[in-house]
C-alpha cells in the first residue's frame, strides 16, 4: 500500500475557475456563512449544555447534531478559503486523505443522528406514555455512540479502499477540497469494488435511513391528525416540519450525488452540491431550529434577558 503512494507529495485543487476578484468575492460570501455555522450550532450546543430544560433526548440528539455540523464545516471550508486567496491550490497527500476520511465520516453519522431524532420524535408523538421508558438516558447514549462509530468505520473502510491502489496523475482534484468521488479519479487502476461500495453504502446509509425517517413521519401524521387540542397538533406539527426540512435538504442533495458513483453531473454542479450539505446545510439547521422551535426561543429570550440583567 504505502510502497504506491511514498512518490505522491501533493494534489492540486482545482476548486471554482472564476476570475481573481470573483475569488475573493467568494471568500467574502463564503467566510460570512462558515462564521454563521459555527456561531449559530455553537450557540444552540451552549443553551443545551447550560439549561436544564434543554436535558431532554431531543435536544440531546439536537447537540450531536450540531456538533456535527461544526465538524462537517470546519474539515472542508477553512481549506477552500485559503485556496481562494492562493495561486498555488495544494494539500498534501496525508491530509487530503485525512480530510477525505472525516468527510465521509461526518456525513455517515449526521444521516444516522437524523434517523435518531426522527424515532425520538416518532416516540413522543405516537407514544408519549411510554417516551421516558423507551427514550431511557442510557438508550440515547448508545444510539449516540452508536452513530458516530458507525460513521466512522464506514468511512474508514472508503480510505482503505483507497489507499490500496496507486496514483498516476495528473494530481489535480476538480473540486475545492479531496470529495471521495472526485479522488478516485485520479486514480490508475480498476476501481470497480470502490464503486459498488460507495453504492452499497449511499443504500446503507442514505435510502435505508430516508426511509426509516420518512415511516417515521407517516405515523407522525397520523398521531397528530387524531390530536383533539388545536394548539398541541400546531405544536407538534411545528417540530416535526422543521425537522423534515433539515432531513430533505440533507438526504436531497446526498442522493443525488452518491446514488450514481459514476456521476453524469458536470464538475460545477457537483461542487454546488457539495456546498449544500458542508456549508449552506449547516447553516441552516440551527436557524431551522431556532426560529420555529418554541423552547430554543424561549430559552435564548430568557439567556439574553439574564444577561442584560446581571
Amino acid at each position: 500500500m504505502m510502497e504506491n503512494q511514498t512518490w505522491i507529495r501533493e494534489f492540486i485543487l482545482l476548486g471554482f475557475p472564476l476570475s481573481p476578484r470573483m475569488q475573493v468575492l467568494l471568500f467574502g460570501f463564503f467566510s460570512l456563512f462558515y462564521t454563521f455555522v459555527i456561531l449559530g450550532n455553537g450557540l444552540i450546543l451552549g443553551l443545551i449544555c447550560l439549561y436544564s430544560r434543554l436535558h431532554t433526548p431531543m435536544y440531546f440528539f439536537l447537540a450531536h447534531l450540531a456538533i456535527v455540523d461544526i465538524s462537517y464545516a470546519s474539515n472542508n471550508v477553512p481549506k477552500m478559503l485559503e485556496n481562494l486567496l492562493r495561486k498555488k491550490k495544494t494539500i498534501s497527500f496525508g491530509p487530503c486523505i485525512m480530510q477525505t476520511f472525516l468527510y465521509m465520516a461526518f456525513a455517515h453519522t449526521e444521516c444516522l443522528v437524523l434517523v435518531m431524532m426522527s424515532y425520538d420524535r416518532y416516540v413522543a408523538i405516537c407514544h408519549p406514555l411510554k417516551y421516558s421508558v423507551i427514550m431511557s438516558w442510557t438508550v440515547c447514549i448508545v444510539l449516540a455512540v452508536v452513530s458516530w462509530a458507525c460513521g466512522s468505520l464506514l468511512a474508514l473502510v472508503h480510505v482503505v479502499l483507497i489507499l490500496r491502489l496507486p496514483f498516476c496523475g495528473p494530481h489535480e482534484i476538480n473540486h475545492f477540497f479531496c470529495e471521495i468521488l472526485s479522488v478516485l479519479k485520479l486514480i490508475c487502476a480498476d476501481t470497480r469494488l470502490n464503486q459498488i461500495v460507495i453504492f452499497a453504502a449511499s443504500v446503507f446509509i442514505l435510502v435505508g435511513p430516508l426511509c426509516l425517517v420518512l415511516v417515521s413521519y407517516i405515523q407522525i401524521l397520523g398521531a397528530i391528525l387524531r390530536i383533539q387540542s388545536g394548539e398541541g397538533r400546531r405544536k407538534a406539527f411545528s417540530t416535526c416540519s422543521s425537522h423534515l426540512c433539515v432531513v430533505g435538504l440533507f438526504f436531497g442533495s446526498a442522493i443525488v450525488m452518491y446514488m450514481a458513483p459514476k456521476s453524469r453531473h458536470p464538475a460545477e454542479q457537483q461542487k454546488i452540491l457539495s456546498l449544500f450539505y458542508s456549508l449552506f446545510n449547516p447553516m441552516l439547521n440551527p436557524l431551522i431550529y431556532s426560529l420555529r422551535n418554541t423552547e430554543v426561543k424561549d430559552t435564548l429570550k430568557k439567556a439574553l434577558w439574564r444577561k442584560r440583567t446581571m
